[in-house]
Parts: structure tokens; sequence; C-alpha cells
């Protein structure tokens, strides 16, 4: 079963179970099994053998009072929803992928954020994702193992790839400058307990912050990897275990596109730019420093670690896709 087919990550995972020949049930909004029918949604997910959970509102928007909202409550209200039936089912599903964020660890140059050692951080998304965790992780499934998706920027036919290839292509590929910029309160905590107040966190990076990523195919294959190591549970960092800086992420885009010309972005020009896009400049100038370490020593292969291979791959599959 899968909740949240509608997204380019829920697409592919749909059409790579079917693939290996799961028959795939979907929940959703637009779904022949909607949220607004718990009955059948509990129906649905017993005897499944593998639950996987993406829903909720995409972070690609600008974080009006709003869309916080609905982001943390999308996810919280249909994670619950799933645990409820998962706890009457008479045959519930062995194994339960809930999708989670890496942007949960904080703004960090100094070394990478592992499942063990990580640090997490503060703000608006590090609370939505604190709290989807927790209400993922609650109560007692005693016969399901649950594993929290820590995934990083995903490369692919998605909103994070179409909206840095479009800042290279229009000239504003050069490397993302974090700084003064007006001060706002979307940022601000959200929550029972936020954990801060809003004022905008600057780091003098200049274009050194770290930049986790993960090719789609890999977020697939990590995913049915997960299924069949029942030795896993728990928090999963899932993204290439090649991290990248702000730099060369922009450096490698504008190669690919053929945009010689980059001009730097400041904070208070991607504060503009970012509000025409209707997204956050968060995306490209927090510090994601994130490596997979549980999957490593497991013995999970990254068919892709290598940024401009994973980048040409991403945006030749968004040719074929509106070809």
């Amino acid at each position: 079963m899968v909740a949240g087919a509608s997204g380019f990550i829920g697409r592919a995972v749909v059409s790579s179970f079917r693939e290996r020949g799961y028959r795939v049930g979907v929940i959703g909004r637009h779904a022949p099994v909607s949220w607004d029918d718990p009955a059948a949604v509990a129906e649905l997910i017993d005897g499944a053998d593998v639950l996987v959970n993406l829903a909720g509102k995409s972070v690609n928007c600008r974080y009006t009072d709003r869309n916080r909202d609905e982001i943390l409550r999308s996810r919280m209200e249909t994670t619950r929803a799933l645990r409820t039936a998962v706890a009457v089912a008479s045959r519930p599903p062995a194994v339960w992928l809930n999708a989670s964020t890496a942007t949960i660890y904080r703004h960090r140059t100094d070394a990478p954020n592992t499942e063990n050692a990580g640090e997490l951080g503060e703000g608006f998304s590090v609370d939505v994702a604190r709290a989807w965790e927790a209400e993922f992780f609650a109560g007692d499934l005693p016969t399901t193992r649950r594993l929290a998706l820590r995934m990083a920027i995903v490369l692919g036919d998605g909103p994070a790839t179409r909206m840095l290839t479009m800042l290279a292509r229009i000239g504003l590929g050069g490397p993302q400058i974090d700084g003064w910029g007006p001060q706002h309160r979307r940022y601000r905590g959200i929550g029972p307990d936020p954990s801060v107040d809003g004022r905008v966190p600057h780091h003098r990076t200049r274009g050194a912050q770290r930049f986790s990523w993960v090719h789609i195919d890999d977020v697939v294959e990590a995913m049915h990897f997960l299924v069949a190591h029942a030795e896993l549970d728990g928090i999963v960092n899932v993204v290439a275990p090649t991290a990248s800086d702000n730099r060369e992420l922009m450096r490698t885009l504008r190669r690919i596109v053929g945009m010689p010309v980059g001009l730097p972005a400041y904070r208070w020009m991607l504060e503009l730019a970012m509000w025409a896009l209707r997204t956050e400049p968060e995306l490209v100038v927090k510090s994601r420093w994130v490596v997979p370490e549980r999957l490593s020593a497991a013995g999970f292969a990254f068919a892709h670690t290598e940024l401009d291979d994973a980048l040409r791959s991403a945006l030749a599959r968004r040719v074929g896709a509106r070809g």
C-alpha cells in the first residue's frame, strides 16, 4: 500500500513495486480509497505486506500561515490514520516505510550528520520533522517494523530539481550566499513546543554550505533494500554518500544546461527570486550535510554517487517525461 502516490517520488515507488510483481493499492485525496473513509483505509491495509507513506503537502511553497499549518497537519493526520489502521489490522504489514526529511538536522559545515551522531536543528522545518517522526513511532505495533526515511533533496523530475535548474538557466546559477535579508517570521517554530521565535538565521557560508542529495532511483532501491533487510528499523538516512557544496552544485548545473555565466545570488536577492517562484530560500542556503551511515554499513550500493551523473540523469528523465 502506498499513501501519497501522486507526487514524483510516489509515482516512482508505485511503478517500481508493480514491476517487481507486487499488487499495489493507493490511498490519497484523489485515489480510489481516500482519507475521508477510515474503514476503507483499514480494509486496504489489513493483509498488506508493505506500507509506504509519502503523504503530506509539498514544502515547495511559501511558508504562509495557511501553508505552514497544512504542511504539519497533512503529515500528522495521515500518519495517525495509518497507525490506527495498522493497530487494528488482523494481519498488519510486516514493514512500514514512512517519509521523513534530512532537513531535521541542524545547519552544519564542521562534520556530517549520521543517524547515531547527528545534531537536530531548530525552526519550522525541523519542528515539522520532529512531530512527524514522533507521530510515526508512537504506540505499540509489535509485528510491524517501522523505518523513518530521512531523505535528502531528491534529484529527479521533481520540484527541487526544476527550481535549481531554472535558477541556472536564467543566469542566477552562481553560488547562493547567505547574509542580510529582510526579517520575517515564516521560519518560526510550530507545534505544541515551537523551537524558535522566528528570526531568520544567517550563516556566512559564502556558497560553501553543504548540499546533500539523493537520486530518485536510489530512493526507490533503498526502499526495496530496507523491506528485504529485517534487521533494520528506526531512523535511516536516505542520501548519497558524497555530499556536494552549493558552489559545486550550481557550477555543475551551469555546465549541464549550457549557461556560461552565473551571477551570485545574495540573501536579499534570493528573497525576491524565491517570492516570484513561490518557494523559500531555505532550500539553497541551509547547509545540509548528511551521510547514509546505516545503509552503507548494511551493504546498500548507491547507483548514483557523483553529482554530475545524478543531475544529468535527472534532467534527461525530465526531457523524456515531457516528450
